[in-house]
């Protein structure tokens, strides 16, 4: 599991019908780090820190092991200082 900060929505209107209709956010582990795409499971907004999963459990995480994500939000965290 990793802490990530929730920077923004990525809007994908042309995706394989695999993905279906959940919310992708661009995230970051920290404010100048590498973004990643993760699958949105529980309702974040921009500015949120949360936990995600990767591999197989963030297919899982994300409602099924053929779900083609690397990455899936599972929680968010209600208090955090990044450091």
């Amino acid at each position: 599991m990793k802490i990530m900060q929730v920077e923004k929505t990525l809007v994908s209107t042309n995706r394989i019908a695999e993905l279906g209709h959940r919310p992708l956010l661009v995230v970051r582990e920290k404010a100048g780090g590498g973004r990643q795409v993760a699958v949105d499971a529980i309702g974040c907004i921009p500015g949120d820190w949360v936990i995600c999963v990767g591999s197989s459990a963030a297919r899982e995480a994300a409602g099924s092991k053929e779900y083609p994500s690397d990455l899936t939000i599972v929680g968010i965290i209600d208090h955090w200082k990044a450091e």
